[in-house]
């Protein structure tokens, strides 16, 4: 083997350790990633059961933040929501609102935790948590809220009866 082979081979096999280096890095990545993801949202695939008396229901575990955060949909779009019952509508990100198709109606102001905001009013079609559907939600679009996670208030959960247990939130159907 002559000097330039052994020159040749030596960057091959440099390559290819860098090549390794880098789907590791990449697979731990995707791995971390994830983790991270079901942390924050521990309900990425909803469970349902019924229970003793035949009713369905939908069981929620808390995130490492103390926060109810499950996916579902807003008129058969998959989303996510956190459930906050200090909040009296459905509060849906500006730029969400506009990708799922809402139209924007009157003005309204709310109180927040970050002061008064102007938001404006419009109505949902349907939202599903697991197989519980609710339809004609009253909802608001906020330009204020810069994520895309939509918080789930009273003109929903004044339809769902819910009892926490530890760090289990059980939703049932109001009858």
């Amino acid at each position: 083997m002559t000097d330039s082979d052994k020159r040749y081979t030596g960057r091959i096999g440099k390559g290819m350790t860098l090549v390794a280096w880098l789907i590791v890095l990449g697979l731990l990545t995707l791995y971390f990633n994830n983790r991270l993801d079901s942390q924050h949202n521990p309900n990425q695939t909803v469970y349902s059961r019924i229970n003793e008396a035949g009713v369905q229901e939908v069981v929620l575990k808390r995130n490492r933040f103390g926060h109810y955060v499950t996916t579902g949909t807003v008129n058969g779009r998959s989303v996510e929501f956190m459930l906050d019952t200090g909040a009296s509508d459905v509060a849906i990100p500006a730029q969400l609102a506009q990708e799922l198709g809402l139209q924007r109606g009157a003005p309204v102001q709310y109180r927040t935790a970050n002061g008064v905001v102007t938001a404006w009013r419009t109505t949902i079609d349907s939202v599903s948590i697991g197989p519980m559907v609710i339809r004609n939600v009253p909802a608001s679009i906020n330009p204020g809220m810069n994520d895309m996670e939509i918080l789930l208030g009273m003109s929903v959960l004044k339809h769902v009866e819910f009892t926490q247990r530890g760090d289990t939130l059980i939703l049932r159907p109001n009858e």
